[in-house]
């Protein structure tokens, strides 16, 4: 029986980074004792609220973001567009992602197409509706892509030269495969931010001419 119930769980987190949450455990017909009674054991690893790791599978790099991803469930809602996920990584948590630029995650944000509550500290979601083009995932978790997340960035009101250091990076690691689309972007939101977005518009022509 025991190992029935280890084989179940491992088939759940083995589609996800080794990770399962309590819900999906249940759903599998596991209960929440079994999995307090695997966790005393170390068959299983607590690694967030209501998350775990099969003991065998190493952690996996930024794993407080996928297990908070996993945490908060993905449910589908309503005002979701085809082909865009109810739950994406966003801002500075897209940009750790992502791994351009030089930030402190000192909280996780990520964009929701409708009102989504949680009790989970640290955790900012907001209300945004995406296009599918908006969104790429990034070892299984969906991210804003590179050009989005910049704009997303400058539309948080975050320090200019952190952006300017994100958007470095992804130019010269070759993450920037819409140039154009960026370009676009930029050029919206320069009628709300003009100074930030006019010199993020600046160092990527600058950019794109180093590279060229």
């Amino acid at each position: 029986m025991a190992d029935s119930t280890v084989a179940r769980l491992g088939s759940i987190a083995e589609r996800r980074w080794g990770l399962f949450t309590t819900a999906q455990a249940v759903a599998a017909g596991v209960s929440r004792k079994q999995l307090v009674r695997l966790t005393s054991s170390r068959v299983i690893e607590r690694v967030a609220h209501g998350v775990y790791r099969m003991a065998g599978a190493p952690p996996q790099k930024h794993e407080n973001i996928y297990a908070t991803w996993l945490a908060l469930g993905a449910a589908p809602a309503t005002r979701t567009k085809p082909g865009v996920p109810p739950l994406v990584a966003a801002g500075v948590t897209a940009a750790v992602v992502h791994e351009i630029g030089d930030f402190f995650l000192d909280g996780l944000d990520f964009v929701v197409p409708s009102r989504k509550g949680t009790r989970l500290a640290d955790v900012r979601l907001r209300i945004r509706i995406l296009e599918p083009d908006d969104v790429v995932s990034v070892d299984g978790l969906p991210a804003l892509t590179v050009e989005r997340t910049i704009l997303d960035l400058i539309e948080l009101g975050t320090d200019t030269s952190l952006v300017t250091d994100a958007l470095r990076d992804a130019v010269r690691q070759g993450k920037i495969t819409r140039v154009e689309h960026l370009r676009s972007g930029l050029a919206k939101l320069g009628k709300r931010y003009e100074g930030d977005a006019h010199r993020i518009a600046t160092e990527l022509d600058a950019l794109i001419t180093q590279t060229e």
